[in-house]
Parts: C-alpha cells; sequence; structure tokens
C-alpha cells in the first residue's frame, strides 16, 4: 500500500485540519461530514470527494479515519445505516482518532475483524489550531505492521506520534492524560475561587505560580489571558467534552478496578459546571462557573 486512498469521517474544528494536511500531502481523499458542513469548500477545491455515506466512504478507501465526539458517535458509524460494518472488506483500516471508551472500542474492533477489518485508535492531543498546521500529537494503540503502514500517513498531519503499545492502548493512555490535564483545569479554577473569596490579589497568585514549579501550559492557557483581558477562551476544549472523557476514565478505572478519587472529583467538577450552563463553553469557563457558585469575582469585567 504505497500510496493509499483515505477516508475521513467527522470534518469538524479537528477533522477539517487533518483532512486538508491529507490533501497537501498528496492523498486522493474521500469524506463524509459528520454535522458540521461550513468548512467544505476547500477541501473540495482540493481535490476531495464527498461521500454519499459512511459505507460509501469505506468503499472508496484503503484507510477511514473516524474523528468525531465520543463512542456513541463511533458506534453509529459503525453499525448505523449505511455504516463501516456494511462496507467492511479485508485490509481495510479503520483509525478511531476520536477519545474513546476502550470497552467500547473492543467490540467494534472484534466485530470489524470478524470481517477482516482491523480498528487501529489513534487519539490525539494539541488544538484545532495545531491541526490546521499538521502539529497534532497522536498516541497509536496497533501491532507493529499495522503502526509501519499507518505512520507515514499520520505524519501529514501530526508533529509527534507514539507507538504506545498493541490495540486499545491509545485510548487508554489518552484517557489517563486528560484525566490528569483536567483536574489540573479543575483544581486551578478552584484555588482561584478560594483566593478571590480571601480578598487575595489574583495577579499576585498567577506571578507566583507562573515563577514555580506548579506553572505548565494547562495553567498558563486557563489563567493569562483570563486575568488580562478577561478572555476565557485560551483552552481550546469544550467543558462538555472534558465531562465525557472524565466519564469514561471513571468507569475505565472502575471496570479494572482502580479507585479513583481524583478522577470523580475532577468528574463532577465538571459535571456541575455543565449542569449551571457551562457545557458549550471553553475550559477557562470553569472560573466563570466558580463565580456563579461562590459568588465570588474571578474573571475581571
Amino acid at each position: 500500500m504505497n500510496t493509499p486512498n483515505i477516508g475521513f469521517i467527522g470534518i469538524g474544528m479537528m477533522g477539517h485540519g487533518m483532512a486538508k494536511n491529507l490533501l497537501a500531502k498528496g492523498y486522493a481523499l474521500t469524506f463524509k461530514a459528520n454535522r458540521n458542513r461550513t468548512n467544505l469548500a476547500d477541501l473540495l477545491e482540493a481535490g476531495a470527494r464527498e461521500a454519499t455515506s459512511n459505507a460509501d466512504c469505506a468503499r472508496q478507501s484503503d484507510i477511514v479515519f473516524v474523528c468525531v465526539t465520543g463512542s456513541p458517535q463511533v458506534e453509529e458509524i459503525v453499525y448505523g445505516k449505511d455504516g463501516l460494518l456494511e462496507a467492511a472488506r479485508p485490509g481495510l483500516l479503520v483509525v478511531d482518532t476520536s477519545t474513546a471508551e476502550p470497552e467500547s472500542s473492543a467490540r467494534i474492533r472484534a466485530d470489524l475483524l470478524a470481517r477482516g477489518v482491523k480498528l487501529i485508535d489513534a487519539p490525539l492531543a494539541r488544538t484545532p489550531k495545531e491541526a490546521e498546521e499538521g502539529r497534532l500529537n497522536t498516541m497509536v494503540g496497533a501491532d507493529a505492521e499495522d503502526f509501519a503502514t499507518l505512520e507515514p500517513v499520520l505524519k501529514a498531519f501530526c508533529e509527534n506520534i507514539f507507538h504506545v503499545g498493541p490495540p486499545g492502548h491509545g485510548h487508554v493512555l489518552k484517557l489517563v492524560n486528560n484525566m490528569m490535564a483536567m483536574s489540573f483545569a479543575a483544581c486551578i479554577a478552584e484555588a482561584f475561587a478560594v483566593a478571590a473569596k480571601s480578598g487575595l490579589d489574583l495577579n499576585k497568585l498567577y506571578s507566583v505560580v507562573t515563577a514555580g514549579g506548579v506553572n505548565c501550559g494547562i495553567f498558563q492557557m486557563m489563567t493569562k489571558e483570563t486575568l488580562q483581558n478577561g478572555d476565557v477562551t485560551g483552552f481550546k476544549f469544550g467543558i462538555s467534552n472534558a465531562r465525557k472523557d472524565l466519564r469514561y476514565y471513571t468507569h475505565l478505572a472502575e471496570m479494572l478496578p482502580v479507585a479513583s478519587f481524583m478522577g470523580e472529583a475532577a468528574h463532577q467538577s465538571f459535571v456541575q459546571a455543565v449542569n449551571l450552563g457551562f457545557g458549550d463553553k471553553l475550559i477557562a469557563s470553569l472560573f466563570e462557573a466558580q463565580e456563579k457558585v461562590n459568588a465570588v469575582a474571578i474573571v475581571p469585567r
């Protein structure tokens, strides 16, 4: 498979940049839009073909990438009407770049394998900005042969490609990574609420943390623009998506079983933020959720 034909399902915030870079690297691409149809024109102008269904996309492709919100959407793409299972054939590779629930992925993997199709998990890190720039990170769960086939294709839109183990390990690693990131985000929001309630100057808190060992990219994405400009969009990840990822993580921990006090606390912080009406906002709006719960002022206005 020297130059495989690529299928792409889900041209959203991340998927658009990935598809654009695949086309720029010379891959023939057939796509199936999931919900968002606002950013397809440049792909069509660059030579992409729009499929009539998920099955049609698979029939035109050697490798099909799936980039959607989570496991319910992936299951619909595989098992639904005109889905990937209907078009399954020996040799086809399906690459799930979503943040998915390992239990669901294992079932999908087994059902596809019965038709000669391999499912590779390659969830993503970084943001839509890096997707457009072709600089995403990915963590790939695959056997060595399939990874060797896929790696040159992933280089079209990834800066760092990690082969993290056999099938399934990519999704597990992604959930563990996101649990750490979102736990820290919830911790930062709570800490700033306590500081604000006490009357502490939040800019002093920012300066001290920035100069010490607690400083990190997540802290800066959440706080820098928020404190300077009242901008809560610096951390380009949605609160509802984070809640979903943490639910997948706590379910995984429960199934193993491993006690998950930190993961569940973070999960409930995001459940609270969604219930307060901030689900469609980005991560730094956790500050706004804390303001609403605790009657404090954190975000300059």
